[in-house]
């Protein structure tokens, strides 16, 4: 059999490269997106993507939400496009500079049971220093204290409905305004899942980022340690091996609960024996 080829590749991570902690998460930039698909891979998602096309195309075991990462040139495109269906569900997207484990917290929470009533999202940013408003309108905006972070819950244009947005736009010098990255949730979203997104956002915890493998580092502070490529893909594989392992969990409990029961006082009868 023909060896093959050494071809270098950034799926080669994560030995390929040293790391570094980074803070803070939100300016880290991308990461790897392996986070996300191969997570949601490891609960039964389905792969329907093109291999010859490049983009990555994720269905859930009930075709009830799909993932879509379709690498686009545009500015301020949307690499990310996550939905439900069929039409009517929600819809939410992120820019290719979005951090993958910030993205992680919101497909993390579809893997899990929906939780009783709706949380609060703004709790979790103010907790975390943010300061946040509300007008006479309505609308709702928070902003980091880093003054370039914000997300808000605001009227559309039509002002028929609300739509939820999150990014890092950062100051050009000449009075506008570079956005680093983006994120859109429609009205409809889950509050869980937009709980759970900002609950990543602002978590403190530092990402693993190769040095000067970021957007802007002159925004984060990054750390060497020594080589640690066994110990990211160690721990990438223990988190796989967690949602697999919650996934038939969910998958019995759903089984036990949908089985149908027996006719109260209804007894089992056997055939009765063919007479020779």
């Amino acid at each position: 059999m023909t060896p093959r080829p050494y071809i270098a590749s950034q799926a080669d991570d994560p030995w390929s490269r040293m790391w570094c902690d980074t803070t803070p998460r939100h300016l880290a930039g991308p990461g790897d997106p392996r986070h996300v698909t191969q997570a949601l891979r490891a609960a039964g998602w389905k792969n329907l993507g093109d291999p010859d096309f490049p983009h990555v195309v994720l269905a859930s075991p009930d075709y009830q939400h799909t993932l879509v990462l379709e690498p686009t040139p545009k500015t301020y495109g949307s690499w990310w496009r996550i939905s439900s269906t069929p039409w009517g569900g929600w819809h939410a997207s992120f820019g290719g500079n979005t951090p993958a484990e910030v993205i992680a917290g919101f497909t993390d929470a579809l893997l899990r049971p929906t939780p009783e009533g709706e949380p609060d999202i703004w709790p979790a940013l103010q907790a975390a220093g943010w300061t946040y408003e509300r007008d006479e309108r309505g609308n709702e905006h928070a902003r980091h204290p880093d003054g370039i972070t914000t997300m808000e819950r605001s009227a559309t244009l039509t002002g028929d409905h609300f739509a939820w947005t999150a990014e890092v736009a950062l100051p050009t010098g000449l009075g506008g305004h570079h956005r680093l990255w983006h994120a859109y949730f429609d009205d409809r979203t889950p509050r869980h899942l937009l709980a759970s997104f900002a609950a990543a956002l602002v978590d403190p915890a530092p990402v693993s980022r190769g040095r000067y493998d970021v957007p802007h580092s002159h925004l984060v502070t990054q750390v060497e340690r020594g080589a640690q490529g066994d110990q990211l893909a160690a721990a990438h594989d223990e988190r796989l091996k967690a949602i697999r392992t919650a996934a038939r969990k969910a998958r019995r409990a759903s089984a036990l609960t949908t089985r149908p029961a027996s006719a109260p006082g209804a007894e089992t009868t056997m055939p009765a024996a063919r007479s020779r």
